[in-house]
């Protein structure tokens, strides 16, 4: 008879396409045994039960793990709201800067953030703003700035001492946010103590609003723009 014994792989796939099969056949599902991992033999009952127990602990693990990203997003978004918020309503170059060092560093908990802006002369700058030469940033941070994207990651010693200064020390990773409207006016620089906080990568999407708003708040009250626009109108 073992010559006729139907092939185990049709057996499975038979049960798979009736998934009924054991329906009024109680005796059958009592009699069947299924080897568990202790050695000991189980019911197909007690098997199913206990996968569906698996299974739903996984999932409600999954569910807990999307729920705790919901909030933290939420906890996120407040904070990315107070900021755009206060950046709107800055009024001078002054006010951004201190927003940014409120939000960023005692909101976020960043270990620093730096504000640089390009060909703008370091004597109109308030303090926490620095200013650094385009062409100079190009040689420095070309590979930072390209494409205008957020860059994240690990940087270089000489990236960080050129975008954080003295606080280049505490920072262990960074994201690079290009400042761009009408032309690259700057960049801002936030940095996290923990190396792996920012990574190649990750999401960006909050801290690129944030660059996007600041970027037209600074065009707005940028230094020396009055004598730029009338400058670049008499070309």
């Amino acid at each position: 008879m073992s010559e006729h014994a139907p092939d185990a792989d049709a057996v499975a796939q038979y049960l798979r396409d009736n998934p009924d099969f054991f329906s009024g056949r109680d005796e059958l599902l009592a009699d069947l045994r299924i080897p568990h991992e202790a050695g000991t033999a189980v019911s197909l009952l007690e098997r199913q039960v206990g996968v569906l127990r698996e299974r739903n602990v996984e999932l409600r693990e999954r569910l807990n793990g999307l729920l705790s990203i919901a909030r933290d997003n939420d906890l996120i978004f407040e904070k990315t709201r107070a900021l755009v918020l206060a950046l709107l309503e800055g009024a001078d170059l002054a006010a951004l800067a201190q927003a940014l060092g409120r939000s960023l560093v005692e909101d976020f908990g960043m270990a620093a953030q730096s504000l640089v802006l390009f060909d703008v002369p370091a004597a109109q700058l308030p303090p926490r703003v620095m200013a650094m030469d385009a062409a100079d940033a190009e040689a420095r941070l070309g590979g930072l700035l390209k494409g205008h994207r957020v860059v994240c990651g690990v940087l270089r010693p000489e990236e960080l001492q050129a975008v954080f200064g003295e606080a280049a020390d505490a920072v262990g990773s960074a994201a690079i946010v290009p400042l761009v409207f009408h032309g690259q006016l700057g960049l801002l620089a936030i940095g996290a103590r923990d190396p792996q906080h920012f990574k190649s990568g990750m999401d960006t999407l909050f801290v690129g609003h944030i660059g996007d708003v600041l970027a037209r708040r600074l065009y707005a009250i940028r230094p020396g723009r009055e004598a730029q626009e009338r400058a670049r109108a008499g070309a």
